[in-house]
């Protein structure tokens, strides 16, 4: 009876440990403005060595989509600000659908689109127009396959859409943009999907490093800011951004509707005038940020809503147009090493050429999880898989006297 207690007490234990394994829920962007990029194929090893289990593309690559097929891993898939004329029409965008969605939804779970990237902060009148309606035709035309219920349709949007964000509770959206987010909210309602935003505190800083504390931007140690109006203590800048924007809803008449941060990153390397792009302060935010997704940590006003978040990126994109930041906000060289460690994966990560894959050096942090426990009466050994869990007990042997 005792060893039976005690290896039940180690199962549970056990199984708490593979909670915690695989509780780390994030999602990564991957963008290929590049021409030294791995092939989908290979990516698929990678990401699979990290746990990644959400990945946001800018576009619909067929040969994505199909190297995931079976993986279990979601994705945000886009239409770009180029193609959203052409969704106003219904006929349009069911054909879309037919070409970058039906063929793979049955082995790829593809649970969003985004119509556009920054439409309403950019200068082209035609395409904030045509958002909504564009939004609206995709969302029908899921509808008459119907898909609307696994895939939902949103847009991602700059925090230039603010027009004040501080104190949070103050948040507010740009005057000039509120004939165009007032109908986009309502149907965000209607339809239950998501408001996305792309939040870099990098930028705040970068503006202002005598003004903005360097620890409030990479969720280290510090004071924080007291909100006067609520009396919400923030301790880094991306929770406040987040909550500017709740408050810009309500004060819009909606409570209803889920922010998520479809981008969100720091740059590696930078030009001598962006101020705070180095490898350090790279791994310090993501490092950081990750430790909160992994809490399932909420913001201050929503602290029952765990941070969803989409790390920017990848990759290193080396021929992103800009400054030098822009083609350094990657986690991995193209090679698959890592820029630093985060704590994702060993420091072994590579790409093996012989073979076409990438590896780890850490098997806590591949696809296969090994927990091993030594107990009263043996050895409880407990692998598992995204498919497989795998007991086996090895019983002590008593030594002779």
């Amino acid at each position: 009876m005792g060893e039976f207690t005690s290896l039940l007490f180690c199962l549970l234990i056990t199984a708490q440990l593979i909670q915690i394994v695989s509780a780390l829920k994030f999602g990564i962007n991957y963008g290929q403005i590049a021409n030294n990029l791995p092939s989908p194929t290979q990516v698929v090893g990678l990401l699979q060595s990290l746990n990644v289990n959400r990945v946001k593309l800018y576009d619909a690559d067929p040969k994505v989509l199909s190297a995931f097929s079976g993986t279990n891993i979601e994705f945000i898939i886009a239409i770009s600000n180029e193609n959203m004329s052409a969704m106003t029409d219904s006929t349009h965008a069911q054909a879309w659908l037919s070409q970058n969605v039906q063929p793979y939804i049955s082995g790829t779970r593809i649970t969003c689109i985004t119509v556009g990237n920054e439409v309403l902060t950019g200068n082209n009148t035609s395409y904030k127009s045509s958002l909504l309606p564009a939004m609206q035709s995709l969302y029908q035309a899921l509808t008459n396959l119907g898909l609307q219920n696994q895939v939902n349709v949103s847009t991602a949007h700059s925090l230039d859409i603010l027009a004040n964000s501080y104190p949070p509770s103050s948040g507010s959206f740009r005057e000039d943009l509120g004939s165009y987010l007032q109908p986009l909210l309502n149907f965000h309602s209607q339809i239950n999907s998501p408001f996305l935003i792309n939040a870099y505190p990098f930028f705040a800083y970068k503006a202002d490093p005598n003004s903005i504390s360097l620890p409030y931007v990479l969720f280290e140690s510090n004071a924080g800011q007291t909100d006067p109006n609520t009396n919400l203590n923030y301790d880094n800048m991306l929770y406040a951004q987040i909550d500017a924007v709740y408050a810009a809803m309500k004060a819009m008449g909606h409570t209803d509707i889920t922010v998520r941060v479809s981008e969100t990153g720091w740059p590696s390397k930078g030009d001598e005038n962006e101020i705070g792009a180095t490898v350090e302060n790279a791994a310090a935010y993501n490092g950081n940020l990750l430790k909160r997704v992994a809490m399932n940590q909420g913001t201050p006003l929503k602290p029952d809503v765990p941070l969803d978040v989409h790390v920017f990126a990848l990759f290193n994109e080396d021929l992103k147009p800009g400054p030098t930041s822009e083609r350094n906000y990657g986690l991995f060289y193209p090679d698959g090493t890592p820029v630093y460690n985060i704590g994702l994966q060993g420091t072994g990560t590579g790409y093996d050429s012989g073979s076409g894959t990438y590896f780890t050096s850490s098997s806590l942090q591949s696809s296969t999880s090994k927990l091993m426990i030594s107990y009263g009466v043996g050895i409880l050994v407990l692998v598992a898989s995204p498919t497989l869990i795998l007991l086996i007990i090895i019983r002590r042997t008593k030594k002779k006297k």
